[in-house]
């Protein structure tokens, strides 16, 4: 069943291809990796914030969140707490150097069906944790299930969408994130006055690791993962099957000369290091993680019940607002969707990194004038405004450098590198991640309102290297994307030869 055809844009060889229904159900599938995910980003910050959690892993916690004269920004600075959201990164980063090399040997899909297993075991430890060394053992596995997951997903659905539909397919990853991520905070506010209401909300990541292991025995490999193994007349199968044409030769040929240069790479990371040719993706892919973690949406994303409730709102209140901005990210990732292969990369990153300049500053500007160290927030009408601010930020990133962090890192690298590259932006996302979970609360204890300027000059950084770095990715075969944009880009054509 085809929903669509395409070509793909001028100035790439057109190799024939229809948008077909098995494409999208495969994405779709493997998409739900990113579920698991966000639901993850989304429950940790509302579990760290329930009262029945902090009485039974951090009663020292709740005894200082509950004083009446505790500094605002330090109600929540604890270490093991921070433990708690970031040793999953801690667990995931290692957990994606080890899925680059079984993704490469065993293909995609087994890799998947893996994180989802690691991720419903992680789930299941958490639902019956009895004390913090079993909690933390859960966050572990579930970070093995994300390590996994993240590193394979993206890749898988850059290899086996048609160039012109890649973006957003792609960036279904990042809308079922977006849509984790609301769930989560839904089901924290429904559970958040339930006695161990914080086992449902934990226990409730076994949902989404279900759907996709019980997905993944539908979804096929990808052609490039096939033809890579020595699968040559597998790979034509389900590339005939993917693309809905008999005529996929010129498409072959291609992944196959990618392949026969791939498998004379026995070290990918090496060849990554050494190969001067491999330094443009490395630089670009691995930074556009970094500054995608940077913008400062996990601060919003782990915290926003714990930050509500530093500006005085209610737990109830905190959780309401939290759903409200979790919200408003689902719905501007479609506006991603529709606009990430019709707008491009390079426009929508830049867009976003104005608007999460502005809106950063700001709420850091009325934080410095408003939120005294004792006593709740000065002015009734502040922390709507601060919540219709985060909506507005929150916004801008999730149209733009929230999928689009994946999709460019995933489309950039050459096949021979492809694995060893991704994990570089993967460890990359990961390592920033572990930073801001295990410090953030700390550091909004000791810097306040001044830890929004810093994230609000660090998207200006950002969108200046967009502007001056990243070549427009949008519309070519990931096998061209060396030939047509790398040796043409004004400042890294340099590092290839003629």
């Amino acid at each position: 069943m085809a929903v669509g055809s395409m070509n793909v844009e001028e100035g790439t060889k057109a190799f024939p291809a229809k948008l077909t229904f098995q494409v999208f159900l495969c994405c779709v599938i493997a998409a739900v990796g990113g579920l698991m995910f966000g639901y993850d980003i989304g429950i940790s910050g509302g579990v760290t914030s329930m009262d029945t959690f902090l009485l039974d892993f951090f009663p020292h916690v709740y005894e200082k969140k509950h004083r009446v004269h505790e500094n605002n920004y330090c109600k929540f600075d604890d270490q093991l707490l921070q433990l708690f959201t970031s040793s999953l990164y801690l667990a995931g980063i290692f957990a994606s150097f080890i899925a680059s090399y079984v993704s490469r040997a065993f293909g995609r899909k087994p890799t998947i069906i893996s994180a989802s297993i690691f991720f419903f075991v992680g789930a299941i430890l958490n639902l019956s944790a009895q004390n913090l060394g079993m909690l933390i053992g859960g966050r572990i596995l579930l970070g093995f299930g994300i390590g996994f997951g993240n590193q394979t997903v993206p890749l898988f659905i850059s290899e086996i969408a048609p160039a012109r539909f890649r973006g957003g397919l792609n960036v279904m990853f990042q809308f079922l994130i977006t849509i984790g991520i609301l769930g989560a905070s839904y089901v924290n506010y429904l559970t958040s006055t339930l006695k161990n209401g914080w086992r449902y909300s934990l226990g409730g990541a076994a949902v989404p690791a279900l759907i996709l292991l019980i997905g993944s025995f539908f979804i096929h490999e990808t052609p490039a993962s096939l033809i890579e193994r020595g699968k040559d007349e597998k790979g034509k199968q389900v590339l005939r099957k993917i693309r809905g044409v008999e005529d996929i030769e010129l498409e072959f040929n291609e992944i196959k000369y990618a392949t026969e240069v791939s498998t004379k790479v026995k070290s990918p990371f090496k060849e990554l290091f050494t190969n001067r040719e491999n330094r443009p993706p490395l630089v670009c892919g691995t930074l556009l993680q970094f500054f995608q973690q940077f913008t400062g949406i996990n601060v919003v994303m782990f915290y926003a019940p714990v930050l509500f409730q530093t500006m005085g709102s209610g737990n109830n209140a905190s959780l309401i607002s939290t759903v409200v901005t979790n919200g408003v990210n689902a719905i501007a990732t479609i506006i991603s969707l529709v606009m990430v292969d019709l707008a491009g990369r390079k426009c929508l990153l830049v867009e976003g990194a104005i608007q999460m300049t502005v809106t950063q500053m700001t709420i850091g500007g009325i934080l410095l004038a408003h939120l005294k160290l004792v006593g709740p927030i000065t002015g009734h009408a502040v922390p709507l405004i601060v919540l219709v601010l985060i909506c507005i930020y929150v916004s801008g990133f999730a149209w733009s450098w929230g999928p689009l962090g994946w999709l460019v890192p995933s489309e950039i690298y050459p096949l021979e590198v492809r694995n060893a590259g991704y994990f570089c932006a993967v460890g990359m996302n990961m390592v920033c991640t572990f930073i801001i979970g295990q410090f953030f609360l700390s550091a909004l204890c000791r810097f306040r309102s001044f830890l929004f300027f810093f994230f609000g000059v660090m998207n200006i950084i950002m969108g200046l290297f967009v502007v001056f770095y990243l070549p427009e990715t949008k519309g070519v075969p990931v096998e061209e994307m060396a030939e047509k944009r790398w040796k043409t880009h004004s400042r890294w054509k340099k590092y290839f030869k003629d």
